[in-house]
């Protein structure tokens, strides 16, 4: 229940403000910071295992600098694989109060590190809290989220991501005139300040009353539903709310494991867990993850810029993401998530296979800047489709009973692939240079017809309306066809009076 007093559309904002704006731009200055520190003189110095640009075997030295990086992603896959226990056992709000104290306490082993190992471990307890929340924040403030806001909502996370990574590497850049670790060591304990806020505030916030049904706590569901549509718990809103979800759980049945994701039964669990996890494994080749973690180091050791200019540079880069973020915000309910994901994957070609063009003219100094140019308009291409679209989308697409595993598991597979990305990095760039995102060119094209085919929009829909879609599908494109003929629930007049699940039951009323 809420400490906090509000209710309606204000008890949405301060979710938004206290809980989905720090944690995500934690995971944002997580993801960007230790990047914008790697060439740093006093960082090199205090870890020269990891010292690229001095070591005698470069080679060597890139595989561990690539694994050190990698330990965060490690600790991001620990973090939400755990959730698909955690998540439906401890519920939203105190998963996210975990999350957040596991990544404090990894902040500050991070700040104090004095060797290697130290270092390590703190990466990998922030990814391991990191995970968490990036596992449980864009679900809670979908699950609480009115379908209509539902979207706009949870892809404000585009935004948030965008001013967290930007945070961390102006933040170093400022701090990296200091010429001592105080240049890394502060900008390492900042993200305690976003931890403690999400945790205070998710302390103080209602839980999910999706999850609260599914664990059998009606009359605390109840309220939680009262206090978001601004009404009594009495309210014919609120007993029509509370049937749909039940509804959807009785379909579900009651056998919910881990291995039910691998049937597919009437619910179709298996097409919408595979739809689920698409577009997050999508995110992860479609090349931001290079340009995240190496910004800095692409600018400097890749497009020969020197370093004062890389590292601001590096900062500009990261505030395009805002941009692209609002964008996607006005969009996402009128354009729809299908459109966005689509125009994303074309621009992401487009721009990567110039990249990769102008980026291997070395002493060109006119291609050099035209690289520049097309990095940063990948960056906003990239945020209006896959900034916050994909964490949406798997929350849309999974049952309720399943909707934690589902959606966990599915990030937890994004996180294996920016694991592999982030390992082989450093080496690609050795091998090949700027021709390195000439692959991530091929695989964003590739995207776009599964996109187109796959994919079915779900803006405007609540969570329990998808249930009809896949009851109602009989193969794997015949989402995309219900998604686009049924009518949304305001639109669909009832006959005799019939509620939604008695439709379910006889779905040739609707095909």
């Amino acid at each position: 229940m809420s400490s906090l007093g509000v209710r309606g559309n204000s008890l949405n904002i301060v979710a938004i403000l206290g809980v989905l704006m720090p944690g995500i731009m934690s995971v944002g200055y997580n993801a960007a910071s230790l990047g914008g520190v790697l060439s740093l003189g006093s960082f090199e110095k205090q870890f020269p295992e990891i010292d690229v640009q001095h070591a005698k075997n470069q080679a060597y030295t890139s595989s561990i600098q690539g694994t050190v990086v990698a330990v965060y992603t490690i600790g991001g896959f620990l973090g939400t694989f755990s959730c698909i226990w955690l998540g439906d056992k401890l519920g939203r709000r105190r998963t996210m109060m975990v999350g957040s104290f596991v990544q404090i306490i990894g902040c500050i082993l991070n700040a104090s590190a004095c060797t290697l190992i130290q270092l390590v471990v703190s990466r990998v307890m922030i990814g391991v809290g990191t995970g968490a929340l990036l596992a449980t924040v864009p679900l809670w403030q979908s699950e609480i989220s009115p379908a209509k806001k539902r979207g706009t909502h949870v892809v404000s996370k585009g935004i948030f991501s965008g001013l967290g990574c930007a945070i961390a590497l102006f933040l170093e850049y400022g701090m990296s005139f200091m010429g001592n670790s105080v240049a890394w060591r502060f900008p390492s304990a900042f993200p305690v300040l976003l931890s403690a806020i999400v945790f205070v505030f998710a302390a103080l916030l209602p839980d999910s009353p999706r999850w609260l049904l599914r664990q059998g706590k009606v009359t605390e569901a109840r309220e939680v539903l009262a206090m978001l549509e601004n009404t009594s718990v009495n309210d014919e809103i609120i007993e029509r709310r509370v049937e749909e979800v039940q509804a959807s759980l009785e379909l579900a049945g009651d056998k919910r494991s881990l291995g039910q994701i691998f049937h597919m039964g009437p619910q179709r669990i298996l097409h919408r867990a595979m739809l689920a996890a698409g577009p997050l494994i999508f995110l992860q080749l479609t090349g931001a993850t290079v340009t995240t973690f190496y910004t800095t180091e692409i600018f400097e050791k890749n497009l020969g810029l020197n370093d004062t200019t890389s590292r601001l540079l590096a900062g500009v880069y990261q505030l395009v993401g805002p941009i692209g973020g609002a964008v996607c915000v006005l969009g996402i309910e009128g354009v729809g998530r299908r459109k966005l994901l689509m125009g994303s994957t074309i621009g992401n070609t487009i721009c990567l296979a110039l990249i990769a063009s102008l980026g291997s003219q070395s002493g060109n100094i006119w291609a050099s800047h035209g690289a520049v140019f097309f990095l940063f308009l990948f960056h906003f291409s990239y945020i209006i489709g896959f900034g916050g679209i994909p964490y949406l989308f798997a929350t849309e697409i999974a049952p309720l009973h399943l909707r934690t595993t589902i959606n966990s598991l599915s990030i937890s597979i994004s996180w294996i692939f920016s694991i592999l990305i982030t390992n082989i990095t450093p080496l690609a760039f050795n091998l090949m240079g700027q021709r390195y995102f000439l692959v991530f060119a091929g695989l964003n094209a590739l995207m776009t017809p599964a996109i187109y085919y796959l994919f079915p929009e779900t803006a405007g829909r609540s969570l329990e309306e998808m249930d009809e879609i896949f009851a109602l599908s009989r193969g794997v494109l015949d989402a995309v066809h219900l998604a686009k003929k049924l009518p949304h629930r305001h639109q669909i007049e009832y006959q005799s009076g019939k509620k939604f699940d008695d439709d379910l039951k006889d779905p040739a009323a609707l095909a």
